[in-house]
């Protein structure tokens, strides 16, 4: 069953700070921006105080004037500085969600096999667009919320203070009311946050599967195409009443802070005659008006504060996913100081090896042989007896648990991963091809490849005339996986791929298995031009691919039981003569019939 990386270890805020350490000079710009704004909005009651208390009741025309223009320069001057502030936010934001994105991504890339055998597509692909889509709002705006309300908050208090004690004090009595309240509903949010991606992988992996070629003729064909739409239906349906249930937690509450917020004017007015002489205010009516127009640049900031800190709750655990897959650590790495092969030759060496999947069996045991550069090995033996795994060895799809291989006497371990991947061609049964073009996909080897490298390569596949004979020839879209190919074209096009890299070593990992004898006749030749002065292992199951090799090894229970060429194993009269001879039992086929099939009888 696929694995679903689901517990998640909260992630430290300072950890996430570090995202912005390459935009030091980017962020010191907008937090002195947002600084220079929230003061923007703290002077204006203090001129609006001289407005009411002394231009007003004196007459003054000059000062008045004087004031008036200066709240106008401050208003426009906030404004500029707010658009000035959003476009940094925003690339700022943007460039941090792109390291992120590419991190995830390349790290992902150096993962072994294993993850991504064991890991749903869907799963993958919603961390990297659901999760860190959704944390973009969180660093793009939440980060400068904060910053620009802890600023107002602190400067408003300040300010507050300046012009009553007695006054602020009742303003800022109910802020711990605020503070409560926002905690619970920030836990609430952020327990439904989890579920709500957790659902988004599912439904991705789900889009993924069903919406594929294969998927959707799967669907088709076994007619379940009513099924999984009503699975789509269910999990949709689930995802909107957590979305609903997500938006309305906390609203009954922060509608209870609305309200005190609402009524906190009231309060004032009545605190400020309470506090004079009997019933008299004994701060003018400038002072109240400030400080009523302060005491909402402070509960407006702090509200927003404290929403802003009900998002984070949920975006962390965004963040916590995405750190999840970054923290992972990957069995194949890449060599501290790798070594690098001149001019490589393809010789190829099993010492002594043994291989085990985690937690499993040993599945290969004491493999030991040396193939010379431009020889033809030949792995063959039964279904689950090692072959494939043996293969995956070579490329370092999987590393030995035991022993080593050696490519021209350097253990694959110690050469780069371009070198080994330049070193190393592998075609298996199961092609991948890109929707993009017939040419872009054979320049997913050699990006550089000229027009006559593609023909020349085409041409030794055996796959130019048919190339030219497509609508837009090279130019062509192969469609979803290559779907518009048959399994043989498909198996010649990864032919022509791999001849572009021109690898000295190739592993050929049951590559005709798949195709009929006439199919295979045609890929085989195509074979055959790649295999030319090629050290070549060949992974086969038919007898047509391995009777010609230099040496055939026979695998049983990941043990080399046999080896030698195709006549002597036959007159050895052993376990291959009795893959050889092998008949169709009913109402299946054994391993082996296959070889007789290709082969013929008596080979």
């Amino acid at each position: 069953m696929a694995t679903d990386h689901t517990g998640a270890r909260p992630v430290p805020l300072l950890r996430i700070a570090r995202l912005f350490t390459p935009y030091r000079g980017r962020l010191v710009a907008v937090v002195l921006l947002v600084a220079g704004g929230a003061l923007t909005a703290v002077v204006p009651p203090f001129v609006l105080r001289t407005m009411l208390d002394v231009a007003l009741p004196e007459g003054r025309l000059g000062l008045l004037t004087a004031l008036a223009l200066t709240m106008l320069l401050l208003i426009v001057a906030g404004i500029a500085m707010g658009v000035a502030q959003a476009f940094l936010s925003a690339s700022l934001g943007q460039a941090v969600m792109d390291d992120l994105r590419n991190a995830v991504f390349s790290h992902l890339q150096r993962m072994p096999l294993s993850f991504f055998t064991s890991t749903r597509t869907g799963e993958v692909q919603s961390r990297i667009s659901n999760d860190i889509g959704g944390m973009q709002a969180t660093v793009t705006g939440t980060a400068t919320t904060v910053v620009s309300g802890a600023i107002t908050v602190v400067a408003t208090l300040v300010a507050m203070f300046s012009l009553d004690w007695r006054l602020t004090a009742v303003s800022v009595a109910v802020l711990p009311l605020f503070v409560w309240l926002s905690r619970r509903v920030g836990g609430e949010r952020r327990a439904l946050t989890r579920e709500r991606q957790n659902l988004l992988a599912v439904m991705s992996t789900l889009v993924e599967e069903s919406l594929s070629v294969s998927g959707f003729l799967l669907g088709r064909t076994m007619g379940r195409t009513d099924t999984v739409v009503s699975e789509f239906a269910r999990r949709s349906r689930d995802l909107a009443d957590l979305s609903v249930r997500s938006t309305a937690v906390g609203r009954r509450r922060q509608s209870a802070v609305s309200m005190v917020i609402a009524a906190m004017p009231i309060g004032l007015y009545w605190s400020a005659g309470a506090l004079g002489d009997h019933g008299r205010p004994t701060v003018s009516v400038g002072t109240i008006v400030a400080f009523t127009s302060l005491q909402q640049g402070l509960f407006g900031p702090t509200v927003t504060l404290l929403q802003s800190a009900i998002g984070f709750q949920s975006a962390r655990v965004m963040f916590e996913r995405v750190f999840e897959y970054l923290d992972l650590e990957s069995s194949i790495r890449e060599p501290a100081h790798p070594v690098r092969i001149a001019s490589p030759a393809g010789r190829l060496r099993f010492e002594h090896v043994h291989f085990a999947y985690p937690g499993t069996r040993p599945v290969l045991h004491d493999i030991d042989f040396d193939l010379p550069a431009g020889g033809k090995l030949a792995v063959v033996g039964a279904t689950g007896a090692g072959k494939t795994t043996l293969g995956y060895l070579i490329p370092r799809l999987y590393d030995a648990t035991g022993g080593r291989v050696t490519i021209d006497g350097v253990d694959v371990r110690d050469l780069s991963f371009a070198d080994l991947a330049e070193t190393v061609g592998v075609v298996s049964q199961d092609v991948h091809l890109f929707h993009t073009t017939v040419a872009d996909n054979l320049r997913f080897a050699k990006p550089g490849a000229s027009d006559r490298e593609l023909t020349a390569a085409a041409e030794a596949a055996h796959l130019h005339e048919l190339i030219t004979r497509l609508p837009d020839g090279y130019d062509t879209l192969v469609g979803e996986r290559g779907y518009r190919f048959s399994g043989g074209e498909k198996q010649r096009l990864a032919i022509a791929r791999t001849m572009l890299r021109n690898p000295p070593l190739l592993v050929l990992d049951e590559a005709t298995s798949a195709l009929d004898t006439y199919t295979e006749a045609s890929v085989q030749r195509a074979l055959d031009a790649l295999s030319a002065g090629r050290t070549t292992v060949t992974i086969a199951h038919r007898l047509s691919t391995v009777r010609n090799a230099d040496r055939i090894i026979v695998l049983d229970q990941g043990r080399i039981v046999e080896t030698g060429t195709h006549t002597s194993l036959l007159h050895r009269r052993g376990r291959y003569a009795a893959l050889v001879h092998a008949g169709p039992p009913a109402p299946g086929r054994r391993p082996g019939a296959q070889f007789r099939e290709a082969g013929g009888k008596g080979e």
